[in-house]
């Protein structure tokens, strides 16, 4: 290397350091300033890491990453794939699959698909659930001979999982002759997101018979799968394994909110709350998930007492998700008062927007107390549209409290908002009519529902205990 090339080295290097180190958008300016002056500005490494941080920091501008990209005569694939990459994570997939077409139609010299353009596009596929767009996407990866690349393998089960397709992703992941964990990871979350619980934690246990040991996104999504089901044995045995084995996994923030998710939502709250308070590090997800077990318990003024404390500590500041807890707090121990101010401090002092979903809590929580009208009142006055789900709410609480007229009023909306019969409409109006003793009211309900042929749904099954899941107790114990 010659002295001229090894200061032009240096000097690059240098300036790619200093993008690497910007947390904003108005240093990475100032920078791009020093790049021009210093002749830097279309070197394709320096370039780069302006579009990198522009794109995909989560400090940058996409739409200023563009102006960038836009400027470059001859973008090579690192510059295409944080695009691209960028495109996903600003939820902008349509730009994604434009730019990775005109890549495929090689409007780009120099530069072909690699397995980073592949991957990243699978997952913004998989994002988008479209299983037609993901075949597609299959068939250009078996003609370009890049199916067994372990990336792209893992990438293809991801997206088939979240589009939904399990049995393609199962039978990819099948194929693999020796799955490393990505791929073990991969194929567990694919059948949780697709609500097939036990399969997901057989599908861990066999993991551990193949000699692999977890991570912590292994049992982050195998606690998850424990508590959809209420696999307690299964949820304790993976827990007490860590303590005993595995105290750095024990340790991550991660897995210690899933283990507090998990015993919450098998009701065991004590135990939640053991782990919730060992913890020696907390994040914002840890007392959410913490508020909404005691609140999904009936455990309202113990919720609003760790939100209290929350706030008194000030390490964490509260989100929309804690708001929705604490909101849900309010709503089953009947704490109206507490709901109304928890509504009025979120954008007052936190200057976050109420959802439908904090309103149809506050609606759900005012129909409970008996106050029908206030609801309805709620209703047409929050500033975001009212969905079915919520008017529904208020109608079962026209139910519970026999308000006729105002059920009335309710079911005009709901057949405005969903114009197509539904059975939960008539069977709640009925009822509402029922609830007064307006017996012949009832019975035309019913009789529209007949005429109609709207059927009422399959009840729902309740069970205790999750049969079929013994035999994993040894394979836990023994080999986590």
């Amino acid at each position: 290397m010659s002295p001229k090339d090894g200061a032009f080295w240096k000097a690059q290097q240098s300036l790619v350091r200093l993008l690497k180190q910007c947390s904003s958008m108005k240093q990475l300016k100032e920078m791009q300033g020093r790049v021009v002056q210093s002749g830097f500005h279309k070197t394709p490494l320096v370039v780069g890491k302006i579009i990198e941080f522009c794109a995909v920091s989560g400090h940058g501008d996409i739409n200023y990453a563009v102006r960038v990209f836009e400027r470059i005569d001859k973008p090579d694939a690192f510059m295409l794939n944080t695009m691209i990459r960028g495109f996903g994570m600003t939820g902008q997939p349509e730009k994604a699959i434009i730019l990775f077409r005109r890549m495929l139609l090689g409007e780009f010299d120099v530069v072909a698909v690699d397995t980073f353009t592949f991957s990243f596009i699978l997952k913004i596929i998989g994002g988008l659930r479209s299983v037609t767009l993901g075949k597609q996407l299959h068939c250009n990866i078996l003609k370009l001979g890049l199916q067994t690349h372990t990336y792209v393998r893992n990438s293809l089960i991801h997206m088939y999982g979240m589009a939904k397709d399990i049995e393609t992703a199962h039978h990819l992941f099948e194929e693999i002759p020796n799955a490393d964990l990505v791929a073990w990871n991969s194929i567990i979350n694919c059948h949780v997101h697709c609500g097939n619980y036990k399969p997901a934690l057989h599908l861990f246990a066999k993991m551990l018979r193949s000699g692999l040991q977890p991570d912590h996104a292994t049992l982050v999504v195998t606690l998850s799968a424990c508590g959809a089901i209420g696999a307690l044995d299964f949820g304790r045995r993976i827990h007490y394994s860590l303590v005993q084995k595995h105290t750095n996994l024990c340790e991550n923030i991660s897995v210690s909110n899933s283990l507090i998710d998990m015993y919450a939502k098998c009701g065991a709250v004590e135990e939640a709350y053991h782990i919730f308070s060992s913890m020696k590090m907390k994040n914002v997800i840890s007392w959410n998930v913490m508020i909404l077990g005691l609140a999904s318990h009936g455990n309202g003024e113990e919720a609003l007492a760790l939100f209290t404390k929350m706030l008194q500590q000030n390490v964490e500041r509260p989100n929309d998700v804690t708001f929705l807890g604490v909101l849900s707090a309010c709503s089953h121990g009947g704490l109206i008062d507490e709901g109304r101010q928890c509504i009025d401090i979120m954008d007052r002092y936190y200057n976050i927007q109420p959802t439908i979903k904090h309103y149809g809590c506050m609606v759900d929580l005012l129909g409970r107390a008996g106050l029908v009208d206030d609801a309805y009142n709620l209703i047409k006055n929050m500033p975001v549209e009212c969905n079915a789900i919520v008017w529904r709410t208020l109608l079962a609480a026209c139910r519970l409290h026999g308000n006729v007229q105002l059920g009335e009023k309710i079911r005009n909306h709901l057949l405005e908002l969903e114009p197509d019969d539904h059975s939960s409409d008539y069977v709640l109006l009925a009822n509402v009519y029922a609830s007064t003793g307006q017996w012949n009211e009832m019975s035309k309900e019913r009789i529209l529902m007949q005429k109609r042929r709207i059927q009422k749904p399959q009840p729902g099954n309740s069970f205790i205990g999750i049969p079929g899941l013994a035999l994993e107790k040894e394979t836990i114990e023994t080999l986590l």
